[in-house]
C-alpha cells in the first residue's frame, strides 16, 4: 500500500458558500461537510477566479487563467497540448479517475455535449473515466447517461448526484490498492437544469426545505429564487449525503487518514437578480464559494480568514501529493496559510468575467471593485480582454455585505476607486494581459 496521500476532489457546480451550515446556513443542509470542516480546514473567504462553468474548470485543470488557455467562455476546448494536473499526478504514479461533468471538450466544429468525449480531449484523465462533457445535456435531476473510457454509453436510473457517486464508489472498491489515487468527482448539482430552466432537487425538497431563511442579497428582489431556492438547497443536501457516502467508504477501507478530501465549487448563483441568468457577475453570490479540506495537512478544525481563490487549488493539490507546482501555475499552495508560514499572501483575489461581458475585478475583505468593457464593444464572445475598461461596480462589503449600494459613481469614494484601480491594473498585467486603461463609469442613464 502506498504511503503517498490519496486525493478526492469533490466538486459541485453553482453552489453558493452560504448553503453550508459551517458558513452560517441555519437548516441542516450539509451535516457531513460541517463535520468535515470541524475536523479539517475551512476557508472562510474563498472565491472563484471565473464565475462561468467551463472557464473555471480550465483554471482548475491547468492552474492558469482562463485567458491563458483560451477557455475564457463555455464551449471552448482545453488545448490538446495543455499540461494538466492529471498529467502531473500520472507522472507521480497516481491512479486517476474522473467521474461526472467535464465541460472542456466541445468547441465550434467539435460538439461532444451529448456524445463520448474522445480520449485526446480528456485533459490527461486517462485512467477510469465515466463522464459527460455537458452533463445537464445528457441527464436531468433524475436519470440520464454518461460515457466510459471506451466511449460506451452508460445509462443510469435514479437521482443524478446519487448515481454519479455510485460510479465513484464502484471504482474505489475495485481500484488498484497498491497505488495512490486521485479521484475527481465533478457533480452538476446544484446547477439549474438548462431545458426547463429550474433547479431540480430530489423529490420532496420543496416541502423539506420550504422554511429556509432567504439570503440577504436575494430578499426583496425580482429574481427567480422564490420557486427555486428550496430545491436548490435540496440539491446541496443531496451532495452532502453523497459526500458522507464517499467518506464512509474511505473509513471502511481504512484509508481515510491518508486521504485528502477537498470540497469546493466552480461558482455560485444569484438567481437572476444581477443579470438575466445565474452567474457571470462580480457579486459575492457568484464569486464566493465553499472550500473545505480534510486530510493530511488539513486538520484541526481551523478556519482560515485570508482570501483564497480557486486558482490556488491546483498547486494545493499537487503540494499535498509531494509534487512541486510548476512556475506557470498562477496560484499558491493553501498549505502555507494552514501552517501559518505564508509570506506576502495577497490581500485581494483577482477574477475575470467573460461570456456575458469582458470583465475584471478584485475582492478584498472590505471592497469589491469591478470593471468591464461597455456593451457595444463586446464582440460576441470572441474577445478575451481589452486595453480599456470602464468602472462598473464598487461595493463596501464591510457596510454593505449584500451589495445593494453601488458606489462606483459616488465622488466620496473617488480615492478608494483610484487605489483599487491601480491594484487591479497590476493584477491584470500579472495575468499576462498588459496594463489597461481604466476609465470612470459613464453617467447614470
Amino acid at each position: 500500500m502506498s504511503t503517498q496521500p490519496n486525493i478526492v476532489f469533490f466538486f459541485s457546480d453553482q453552489q453558493r458558500w452560504d448553503t453550508c451550515g459551517c458558513y452560517g446556513q441555519a437548516l441542516p443542509v450539509t451535516p457531513n461537510l460541517d463535520r468535515m470542516a470541524a475536523e479539517g480546514v475551512r476557508f472562510e473567504h474563498a472565491c472563484t477566479c471565473q464565475p462561468v462553468c467551463g472557464p473555471a474548470r480550465s483554471c482548475i485543470q491547468t492552474g492558469k487563467w482562463a485567458t491563458e488557455t483560451g477557455c475564457f467562455t463555455n464551449h471552448r476546448a482545453l488545448p490538446l497540448d495543455a499540461k494538466t494536473i492529471a498529467h502531473w499526478f500520472a507522472e507521480a504514479g497516481y491512479d486517476l479517475a474522473y467521474v461526472g461533468k467535464w465541460h472542456l471538450a466541445s468547441e465550434v466544429g467539435h460538439d461532444y455535449r451529448t456524445i463520448a468525449v474522445p480520449r485526446e480531449r480528456r485533459g490527461g484523465w486517462n485512467g477510469y473515466w465515466m463522464a459527460s462533457d455537458v452533463l445537464e445535456f445528457t441527464s436531468h435531476g433524475y436519470d440520464g447517461y454518461m460515457h466510459d473510457a471506451d466511449d460506451r454509453k452508460v445509462e443510469f436510473k435514479g437521482y443524478r448526484a446519487d448515481c454519479v457517486t455510485d460510479f465513484a464508489l464502484d471504482w474505489l472498491r475495485t481500484r488498484d490498492a497498491s497505488r495512490p489515487f486521485f479521484l475527481f468527482i465533478s457533480y452538476i448539482e446544484p446547477h439549474h437544469q438548462n431545458d426547463p430552466n429550474r433547479y431540480e432537487g430530489p423529490n420532496g425538497s420543496k416541502e423539506k426545505l420550504k422554511g429556509c431563511e432567504i439570503p440577504g442579497d436575494l430578499a426583496g428582489t425580482a429574481g427567480d429564487w422564490p420557486p427555486n431556492y428550496p430545491d436548490y438547497l435540496g440539491c446541496c443536501n443531496s451532495l452532502d449525503y453523497n459526500l458522507g457516502r464517499i467518506r464512509a467508504e474511505l473509513d471502511r477501507q481504512g484509508i481515510a487518514g491518508n486521504t485528502l478530501v477537498f470540497c469546493t465549487s466552480d461558482h455560485g448563483s444569484h438567481f437572476c437578480t444581477r443579470n438575466g441568468e445565474y452567474k457571470r457577475a462580480c457579486h459575492d453570490a457568484c464569486l464566493r464559494i465553499p472550500m473545505v479540506a480534510c486530510g493530511p495537512g488539513f486538520t484541526g478544525g481551523k478556519v482560515i480568514t485570508e482570501l483564497a481563490s480557486l486558482i490556488d487549488v491546483p498547486p494545493t493539490l499537487m503540494t499535498a501529493a509531494g509534487i512541486t507546482p510548476p512556475p506557470a501555475m498562477r496560484g499558491r499552495p493553501l498549505q502555507d496559510l494552514v501552517a501559518g508560514t505564508a509570506r506576502n499572501w495577497p490581500t485581494d483575489v483577482f477574477y475575470q468575467i467573460s461570456e456575458s461581458q469582458i470583465g475584471r475585478g478584485i475582492r478584498t475583505h472590505r471592497w469589491k471593485y469591478s470593471v468591464s468593457v461597455p456593451g457595444p464593444a463586446w464582440s460576441g464572445n470572441k474577445q478575451s480582454a481589452s486595453d480599456v475598461y470602464h468602472e462598473e461596480y464598487l461595493y463596501d462589503l464591510g457596510n454593505d455585505p449584500h451589495e445593494r449600494f453601488n458606489l462606483v459613481r459616488d465622488p466620496a469614494f473617488a480615492s478608494v476607486r483610484a487605489e483599487l484601480a491601480e491594484i487591479l491594473k497590476r493584477r491584470i498585467s500579472e495575468a499576462g494581459e498588459g496594463v489597461p486603461e481604466i476609465r470612470a463609469a459613464a453617467p447614470e442613464p
